[in-house]
């Protein structure tokens, strides 16, 4: 069976929708609920470099939190810190499997780690 570790806010459309496109297709979801079980610092690195992505690729700039820590002008370094300090502020939903990644947005995105489009 295949199986795919998703980071999860259940209210979030697009990673609601990702939960069920994936279920839909038989894949067992692990779904973490990252804003109460955070990654830290490490496996945010780790799922970065999985996605080929800087952090600003993955932080969520229309959250209120981005402009109230005035992350605006932040380095990719204080980008990463604010993410594994206020997990709010990473874009979901990440799905996982093996050693790749990808962002859930559109939620068909994710489909290509199971060479699916």
């Amino acid at each position: 069976m295949r199986k795919a570790e998703i980071w999860h806010n259940p209210r979030c459309s697009k990673s609601r929708e990702t939960v069920t496109l994936l279920k839909e297709r038989g894949v067992e979801v692990e779904e973490v609920r990252y804003l109460e079980d955070p990654p830290g610092r490490a496996r945010l690195e780790e799922v970065l470099g999985w996605l080929g992505r800087e952090p600003s690729g993955l932080i969520r700039r229309k959250e209120k939190l981005f402009t109230e820590l005035g992350l605006k002008e932040a380095t990719e370094e204080e980008l990463l810190s604010a993410m594994a300090e206020h997990p709010r502020l990473i874009e979901r939903p990440v799905v996982i499997v093996g050693e790749a990644a990808a962002v859930g947005r559109p939620p068909e995105n994710v489909l290509a780690l199971f060479g699916e489009e």
